[in-house]
């Protein structure tokens, strides 16, 4: 049957570029080793930092929900009822990020696109940093609000924006918290002094820093000590927390706003019980046993300076994201590939995700690698590095 020729011709330019990728199928657990046609590999691509995935008390709670509620919930919570199980959530994300209110989404990415749609319209202006995820973006793109995007992290570009801005009703400065491909911090504080000198607010995604950074992985916010001072924050409930979900984390006006506006908590399916269980426990978990993020820094820190050692390029990151930079794309998934082969996932990564020219394999460590684990990546990193000349 013809039709959508020119998605495949694209396909096929993929295919020349050698940036083409099929999916990985796993065949285990989400651990620090996956199996992969029935070799066990060193998983490093993984979001799962803190290796809750597989932590009993998430396993215990979710077992337990499906045999008192069941598989799934019926339909949204506006229209066939809210469980009390996710009011729960919501009131423990609410007290562990330090806010009035929380409410919950169907993923990270929902959360972001559900905000910036509901919260902004043609009065508005949304200003946003230029590495920003691509939820915020097409959050953006939903909204009617002017947009201003100031180049990354850069604050005097930033502060130029507020200045031309000031002719509309809200401006909301958004960022990452840990951006997501580079590893690097957001310049919190000094865009929070900003936003509070030009009487703006600021909305802070921290998917990649809930869990790691902060006291007991409170994220970025927590970790600058701006509690109070930053207006909306987003995270996810599918990285550090290791099950499914987003969430943002405001005052009792935003979340009752985002009730009635929000379209992807309107129009989606409430999480299924035993999301919503495991959620709470992963909860009781970074609160009960914060050694796991020393452990994690612990690994991120002997990771990184291995990297760094051997010669790779890891940019600026300062969190457990570290990329290792190759320059070329089809390099770069050369690369992936090779590790794969030898032993361990490293996912290639190359535009339009990440600039022309800056193609890497992104890699995270976990708090549930041994060290022993990640000296041997680093010998198949040093071996591969060489064969292909990028150290």
């Amino acid at each position: 049957m013809k039709g959508f020729e020119h998605l495949q011709a694209e396909l096929d330019q993929m295919k020349e570029k050698g940036t083409f990728r099929q999916l990985v199928e796993i065949e285990s657990d989400q651990g620090p080793y996956v199996t992969i046609n029935g070799k066990q590999v060193i998983q490093l691509s993984s979001n799962n930092y803190l290796g809750l995935t597989t932590h009993p008390k998430l396993k215990q709670a979710a077992l337990k929900a499906v045999e008192e509620f069941g598989a799934g919930t019926g339909s949204v919570r506006t229209i066939v009822g809210t469980f009390s199980m996710h009011q729960e959530l919501e009131r423990r994300l609410a007290e562990f990020k330090h806010t009035e209110a929380a409410l919950v989404f169907q993923s990270g990415f929902t959360a972001n696109v559900g905000v910036l749609s509901a919260l902004l319209d043609d009065k508005d202006v949304v200003i946003s940093d230029a590495w920003n995820h691509a939820s915020i973006i097409d959050g953006i793109r939903l909204t009617k609000a002017a947009r201003r995007i100031y180049k990354h992290s850069d604050m005097a570009d930033l502060e130029q924006a507020l200045k031309e801005t000031q002719q509309y009703r809200t401006r909301l400065i958004v960022t990452d918290g840990v951006f997501s491909m580079d590893g690097d911090v957001a310049l919190l504080p000094e865009i929070v002094e900003l936003a509070e000198k030009y009487n703006a607010m600021v909305m802070v995604d921290d998917a990649h820093a809930s869990g790691v950074f902060g006291s007991n992985g409170r994220g970025t916010v927590d970790h600058f000590d701006l509690n109070g001072r930053v207006h909306i924050q987003v995270g996810t409930l599918s990285k550090a927390i290791g099950v499914l979900g987003g969430y943002v984390a405001s005052t009792q006006t935003v979340r009752d706003y985002l009730i009635h506006r929000g379209r992807p908590f309107l129009f989606s399916t409430s999480h299924p019980p035993a999301v919503t269980a495991a959620c709470i426990a992963a909860l009781d978990v970074l609160l009960e046993e914060p050694q796991l993020i020393d452990k994690l820094w612990d690994n991120t820190r002997f990771f990184k300076a291995g990297l760094q050692s051997l010669g790779f390029n890891t940019g600026n990151s300062e969190s457990p994201v570290t990329p290792v930079i190759v320059g070329d794309g089809a390099k770069a998934m050369l690369f992936s590939d090779r590790l794969l082969q030898e032993g361990v996932m490293g996912t290639g990564i190359a535009y339009p995700t990440v600039p022309e020219g800056t193609a890497r394999v992104r890699t995270i460590v976990t708090a549930a690698h041994s060290q022993e684990d990640l000296q041997k990546a680093l010998h198949i990193f040093e071996k591969v590095g060489k064969e292909l000349n990028i150290i």
